[in-house]
């Protein structure tokens, strides 16, 4: 039996494996996917996400994680009226899977063992302990006193623990060309006719990438055909070449913001748990909750009941941020006015 099993080395589960295994504790690390893992993201580190880098992991993100241009000089919206607002914050331009890397690595260092390649089957609660499936080249079954599910909104765990989540589909692709927009800047468009959620500019390593997010898959050409029009248009878009497409999901944030802490010795960090900011700004609250999903489980470890409440507690400020987030995008458009109340 090991202390705690933490599924996932994104952000979320690589800062509870970390802060675990320096205070001690025996921690397994699993991923899904081969490490680096690799996950379609803005990977725009905002200025809270930099100062929780440092409060957690004691160092800055080290260059081999970064792109050009490497600062990001805060996010330009369009409201759904065409009306543009500026909002100016420091921030860092990164590539998510050497920054992934690289927080595996740190929680590596502390002590935390990783396996990957390997994925959550299920779980099954016991008297003192929770048993959790395991699959890869072989089907297994480790025990622990504590699991923290981090694995994001995709993890087939979190589905059978809770349900269907409602998805967002998201889609961008990856551009040699020009365009008339500053690079240090992120771009989100919240008109309806370019997309059912918001649509998106940046620039990494002088690739142009544009993205839209839809409900439906089937909606993607359509919505892309559209904001490609709109950029060409209003920015001088010009496409020579593209070098990648791909697609992901996110989870669709409700009203209200519902957030799964967990039951019993089970706990959720990060997407898993429904802690995702606007325009999928998902590193902060993920780095935040995995922390607290940690210390919730060192200062109760004997007692889960204690640990759940503790957790909710400690992520109360986290949710309530992300409320007001929310809040604040749905009085820029239309397509978010439910999430006013």
């Amino acid at each position: 039996m090991t202390d705690v099993i933490v599924l996932g080395a994104g952000p979320a589960g690589c800062t509870a494996a970390k802060i675990l295994a320096e205070s001690g504790r025996q921690v397994l690390l699993i991923e899904r996917c081969a490490l680096p893992r690799y996950k379609s993201c803005s990977g725009v580190l905002i200025a809270k996400t930099l100062e929780l880098v440092r409060r957690y992991f004691g160092e800055d993100v080290p260059r081999s994680a970064q792109c050009t241009p490497t600062d990001n000089r805060g996010m330009i919206f369009t409201d759904d009226r065409g009306g543009e607002y500026r909002f100016e914050q420091p921030g860092l331009n990164v590539w998510r899977g050497p920054f992934d890397g690289w927080l595996a690595e740190k929680a590596v260092s502390c002590g935390a063992k990783v396996r990957e390649k390997i994925s959550a089957v299920s779980c099954a609660a016991q008297p003192d302990s929770i048993a959790v499936t395991l699959s890869g080249t072989e089907t297994y079954t480790e025990t622990a006193r504590y699991v923290l599910n981090c694995e994001g909104v995709s993890g087939s765990l979190r589905r059978k623990q809770c349900g269907d989540v409602e998805h967002i589909v998201t889609f961008q692709t990856f551009n040699q060309g020009r365009i008339d927009l500053d690079p240090h800047y992120f771009y989100a468009y919240l008109q309806p006719e370019l997309s059912e959620y918001d649509a998106w500019f940046n620039v990494k390593d002088d690739l142009l990438i544009l993205g839209v997010a839809v409900k439906e898959a089937e909606r993607i050409p359509h919505f892309y055909r559209r904001f490609l029009a709109y950029m060409e248009e209003r920015h001088g878009l010009r496409i020579e070449r593209q070098t990648k497409a791909e697609k992901w999901l996110m989870p669709r944030v409700l009203p209200g913001c519902p957030v799964v802490y967990g039951s019993g010795r089970l706990l959720y960090a990060g997407e898993a748990a429904g802690f995702l900011n606007p325009m999928g700004e998902g590193i902060s609250a993920a780095m935040e909750s995995g922390f607290h999903a940690a210390n919730a489980v060192l200062r109760h470890f004997d007692d889960p009941e204690a640990a759940l409440e503790d957790y909710r507690r400690e992520t109360a400020d986290l949710k309530i941020y992300m409320e007001r987030q929310w809040r604040f995008v749905a009085s820029m458009a239309g397509t978010f006015t439910e999430m006013k109340g």
